[in-house]
């Protein structure tokens, strides 16, 4: 009889109601994929990477980066990343580099001596690190 005052008639009604409900209310699913959530946590992890042209430009000028440089160049991605820049200009001492930030990949490099004019084109922001 305390089933018919709360409505229920039968037990099916009883456990449709209660376990529908949880499954009702679980937390819907992200519509971030699976591969959209590896790339962006395998993007943390790695280390800044240097096109063929960048390493090439670096060996043929001598230029060998510090692991003061080297954590200052990475320093300045991440700045650029985090104001949402994708093609930034670092400047890291008298060095250059143009760097594909949602990549995280050295497109070319430069000293002050190749820098020409000081005119940097293809670039939305820059960063002296």
């Amino acid at each position: 009889m305390e089933a018919i005052r709360n409505g229920f008639l039968s037990i099916e009604q009883v456990t449709d109601r209660y376990l529908k409900k949880e499954v009702k209310d679980s937390p819907k699913q992200s519509e971030i994929s699976f591969d959209e959530v590896l790339r962006e946590k395998q993007a943390a992890l790695d280390p800044l990477k240097f096109s063929k042209h960048a390493a090439n430009r670096l060996n043929a000028r001598n230029i060998n980066l510090s692991e003061s440089q080297n954590q200052r160049l990475l320093d300045g991605v991440s700045k650029a990343s985090a104001k949402g820049i994708n093609e930034s200009l670092v400047l890291v001492d008298s060095l250059a580099f143009i760097v594909n930030v949602p990549n995280k990949t050295v497109v070319t490099a430069m000293d002050q001596a190749d820098a020409g004019e000081n005119v940097f084109t293809n670039i939305d922001g820059a960063v002296i690190a």
